[in-house]
């Protein structure tokens, strides 16, 4: 994107060319600040749900005065000779339509299509209206017809891709469900299986992945975009889902382990257990299954419970988290500490991510133990305790 905006800025100025992006991309903000830090200033759209079904970005496609597409890949070396200085001519009457704005899709008529047709298209046509016109507001309402284009057709590979953008987009929400991030895995995956070389969804896996299987850092770039934009005197935008772990992180050729002795912080497993369910743990698993020998990266989310106004006490010891794997696995790292929130007490989600690499000799459904330990507190005022919670991890591993 930055090349071409380079290559096309004195076309635009000269009113030659109007450019336009389209964005697959799962976060909005994330692609405003890359085009604030390269000083990009086309409209972009977001297409969240990859509508346009492109395989690969990006891709350059050049449209005539009559909307007419007349270059798939146009070489920029030759585009002002070969499109910008030509004057094509218009379609056949037959063949032109008058311009129109998008209108509001009729989702009451697009209900009452996919209820009559129970096709999988049909279904899939009005989670997208829901996605695209109603946004996260009635993500359920999606979520609801794309499962229902699955269940019409479970070979639909563009619905179960879509249906994990949905409850990635309600795991952001305020009203997340605790298993909304391993479904969108999980359907993200089935995508990714049904259309193997597609490469929009197959990097939605790897973006939540292990190193061993990313392609390049995904978003290494989000703290030096936002640096070079506060210096050049702007205020950068401001990411409402900052990246994750996985996000960050580069690829690596091997799985390293770190040599240095660790200890387990309750070797003897002593500190009294939250029995009371003070913090709610949500783990997912990326891949949701791998093959022996291959790794998965685990996120964890450890949620104080707001049923029991529960909350951190950020004036004692940080959360840490333990891994115990069985024989031959291997874990980086084994123990994990979670950051501190930002006063006393606070109540936000702690994220906590680690690689396992299965056994070589691994089959079917194992267990890691592992623990995490916290100092939380009941109610405002409340008593504050300092709890361990057992929490299992169980990787499915099959050829």
């Amino acid at each position: 994107m930055p090349a071409w905006h380079e290559k096309t800025q004195g076309w635009v100025r000269q009113g030659k060319l109007v450019v336009i992006g389209i964005a697959q991309e799962q976060h909005p903000d994330r692609c405003r600040l890359f085009t604030q830090w390269h000083q990009v200033d086309w409209p972009i759209l977001h297409d969240p749900i990859n509508l346009m079904q492109v395989r690969g970005v990006p891709i350059e496609v050049a449209i005539d005065e009559h909307g007419i597409v007349r270059s798939l890949r146009p070489d920029a070396k030759t585009l002002e000779e070969e499109f910008l200085d030509k004057t094509f001519a218009p379609p056949p009457k037959e063949a032109q339509r008058e311009p129109n704005e998008a209108t509001r899709p009729d989702l009451v008529a697009l209900r009452r299509q996919a209820e009559q047709t129970d096709s999988s298209d049909a279904w899939r046509e009005l989670g997208d209206a829901f996605v695209l016109w109603e946004g996260p507001a009635k993500v359920d309402n999606a979520i609801s017809a794309y499962a229902k284009a699955i269940q019409a057709n479970p070979n639909d590979g563009a619905a179960h891709f879509r249906l994990g953008v949905c409850y990635r987009m309600r795991y952001e929400s305020n009203r997340p469900t605790p298993t909304d991030f391993q479904t969108a895995v999980d359907h993200w995956t089935k995508a990714r299986a049904i259309e193997p070389n597609q490469y929009i969804w197959r990097r939605r896996v790897e973006q939540y992945g292990p190193r061993l299987t990313k392609p390049y850092p995904f978003y290494d770039w989000v703290n030096t975009a936002a640096n070079d934009v506060r210096a050049r005197g702007d205020q950068p935008v401001e990411l409402k889902i900052l990246p994750t772990g996985s996000e960050f992180a580069s690829p690596a050729r091997s799985f390293e382990t770190e040599h240095r002795e660790i200890k387990s912080p309750d070797p003897e497993g002593r500190i009294f257990r939250d029995t009371e369910n003070l913090i709610q743990a949500e783990v997912t698993i990326v891949p949701p299954k791998v093959k022996p020998g291959e790794a998965v990266r685990v996120h964890l989310t450890l949620r104080p419970n707001e049923q029991r106004k529960a909350h951190w006490n950020n004036e004692a010891e940080p959360t840490k988290l333990w891994i115990d794997p069985p024989p031959g696995w291997q874990v980086q790292p084994r123990l994990l500490t979670a950051p501190k929130g930002g006063g006393p007490e606070t109540v936000e989600p702690r994220s906590l991510e680690f690689e396992v690499r299965a056994a070589r000799d691994a089959s079917g459904p194992s267990k890691l133990a592992a623990y995490a330990l916290y100092y939380v507190c009941e109610d405002a005022g409340g008593t504050c305790r300092f709890l361990r919670q057992d929490i299992p991890i169980m990787v499915t591993v099959g050829e």
